[in-house]
């Protein structure tokens, strides 16, 4: 694995169109990052029927739902996402929601897998992961100590590799809100390997977590930040993309 390992966040921001997604998976090669990632959810199963009912306006209905599951890539999707990233020479993976979506992901053979920060706390789930002992990045936003704690316990009981990756969740995150310094705090604590997940809309703050020790940095990425979705105003589009990889690659040089 390259030190930084660079991981181009795709998650939903695709907008359900498989075109978009390759145009990313492009980008995301050319820039020279060394895998992309997804996010894998069973609708059902993740959201409350009160709030799949909820309004939400999107070009693709007034509901939660509709939102939702057009987000979602099926088997057909993800068979020719694998099949794409195979032949331009890049690793995927993502990060499942839920049981039924890393029973999904299993038929495939990637060799990541990433808990997301709002499922740290599903026990049954990480185990689940440890179990399959494929390398896991694991998101400490929206968690706690304990949280932490029982997460690595389950990882190092199953002898499953990991990394803590130091994540502020929001949307995007603001300068003084980023607290790189958790990350050699992270290390400190666990005596693990730490990464970043960047929020933040500048291209400084990911080679600054690899100053402060951040062996991968995950960065979130898009073809144009005023497309419609959650994600795309704390994304990269492809020049800042490129400055985000030369930059990390660059501090680690000079750090030594």
């Amino acid at each position: 694995m390259n030190n930084p390992f660079i991981i181009a966040e795709i998650g939903i921001s695709h907008n359900g169109d498989m075109e978009i997604a390759k145009k990313m998976i492009d980008m995301a090669k050319s820039c020279g990052c060394d895998a992309v990632k997804f996010q894998k959810r069973t609708v059902n199963q993740v959201f409350s029927e009160d709030y799949l009912n909820g309004t939400r306006e999107s070009p693709w209905g007034n509901t939660q739902r509709a939102l939702k599951e057009h987000l979602e890539f099926g088997r057909q999707d993800y068979d020719e996402i694998d099949k794409y990233c195979r032949q331009i020479g890049i690793e995927w993976f993502a990060s499942p929601w839920d049981m039924q979506s890393l029973v999904f992901l299993s038929r495939y053979n990637l060799k990541y897998n990433k808990v997301a920060s709002p499922k740290i706390g599903d026990t049954e789930l990480l185990m689940a992961m440890a179990i399959q002992g494929r390398y896991t990045f694991i998101s400490t936003g929206l968690c706690i100590k304990s949280q932490i704690d029982d997460s690595v316990s389950v990882f190092q009981k199953h002898g499953c590799e990991f990394m803590l990756m130091h994540c502020v969740n929001r949307y995007p995150c603001p300068d003084n809100l980023c607290d790189l310094q958790r990350i050699r705090k992270l290390k400190e604590a666990y005596n693990c390997s730490v990464g970043y997940s960047n929020h933040n809309p500048s291209i400084l703050a990911p080679s600054l977590a690899v100053a402060m020790g951040a062996e991968a940095v995950e960065v979130h990425i898009t073809l144009d930040r005023t497309m419609f979705g959650s994600d795309q105003a704390a994304s990269f589009e492809k020049a800042g993309l490129e400055y985000v990889v030369r930059d990390c690659r660059r501090v680690k040089e000079m750090i030594g």
